[in-house]
């Protein structure tokens, strides 16, 4: 059995899958599988997994009716067969050296169960553009999951097999296979799992240094409906809040703040300005500590709320000065 394993869920990717496949194919790293979940898909993405499959024998082709992210990964997960397990999305690619970096790592560290890397960030046409996730790598605390999420995007981690098995759980309504991240969630599925992680078990969260994953951005999610990301966030600290009350009591005001921050962003991306004024106000009325340990992220999104709409800036020149922010 190969010693790693990468889970590749994709919906409809049939215009980024060969992109994808081809960054895995090119991995240093040679001893893995490829698990292509096709989560229901309606145009060519299987096809042109089983074209890859026979040309590398290393990629393998699972289907389903469309279950979701979560649920996608989950499948990739049950088909899985390495001892480690990575994840990408459909639209995103991976530097050669990425695997390699992420199982040395897991060698020499033998508590960390979920290894993450930078990424940079691409256009819908694979272009690299200047901006970048550069997340904190080490010293990862429960709060700093729950506040900014260093992991990043959903094709940054590698983990270990018995971390997986650690957070596995099988509902009652799932007959063949177990939940890793929670199906009921359609957004906020990966920070629910890396946080429940970093609460529930005793693995550490650490980063390799390096942006070894490229992070497709698109139109759709720049206008993503920013309302339904943060109900979603919400309901992933009801879930979680009864595993650490004391947890949350000290640290959700903050995190809000952070998530309110973020989305503030996300509007200013889509060229809302009354959306992203309202909420830059309301994380401010939460807690002052991302002014305070952030400053200049903070200002920044603050003037680029304000000015968004009215003074004929395009988002990328209001934003330009700061990285952007994590799509979870």
């Amino acid at each position: 059995m190969p010693f790693a394993s990468i889970v590749v869920p994709a919906f409809n990717a049939a215009r980024t899958l060969p992109a994808t496949l081809l960054s895995l194919h090119s991995q240093t790293f040679r001893d893995l599988e490829i698990v292509v979940v096709d989560d229901g898909s309606t145009d060519d993405t299987a096809e042109i997994t089983l074209r890859a499959a026979k040309t590398d024998p290393r990629i393998r082709l699972v289907r389903q009716g469309n279950r979701g992210l979560a649920g996608a990964r989950n499948s990739g997960i049950h088909a899985a067969t390495g001892a480690v397990v990575g994840f990408c999305d459909a639209d995103d690619l991976w530097l050669p050296e990425k695997l390699a970096a992420h199982v040395d790592h897991l060698g020499c560290m033998p508590l960390v169960g979920l290894s993450y890397s930078g990424s940079a960030l691409i256009d819908e046409t694979g272009a690299r553009i200047r901006h970048a996730q550069r997340p904190r790598l080490y010293g990862v605390t429960s709060a700093h999951v729950f506040k900014r999420n260093p992991v990043g995007n959903g094709s940054s981690p590698v983990m270990r097999r018995e971390t997986l098995a650690d957070l596995a759980w099988r509902p009652a309504s799932e007959a063949t296979r177990d939940w890793v991240f929670d199906e009921t969630f359609r957004q906020s599925e990966d920070i629910e799992c890396w946080l429940r992680l970093c609460l529930t078990t005793d693995w550490m969260v650490e980063g390799v240094p390096g942006l070894l994953t490229e992070y497709r951005l698109n139109g759709n999610g720049l206008s993503a409906n920013v309302d339904a990301q943060l109900a979603s966030w919400e309901r992933m600290v009801a879930k979680l809040r009864p595993a650490a009350p004391e947890f949350f009591d000290r640290h959700e005001a903050t995190a809000r703040a952070y998530q309110l921050r973020y989305l503030a962003r996300r509007a200013v991306s889509a060229g809302d300005g009354p959306v992203a004024r309202d909420f830059v106000r309301r994380s401010l009325e939460q807690s002052l500590r991302p002014l305070v340990e952030e400053p200049l992220r903070s200002s920044v999104t603050l003037l680029a709320a304000v000015a968004t709409g009215r003074l004929g800036l395009g988002p990328l020149t209001l934003l330009g000065a700061q990285r952007s922010p994590s799509r979870s």
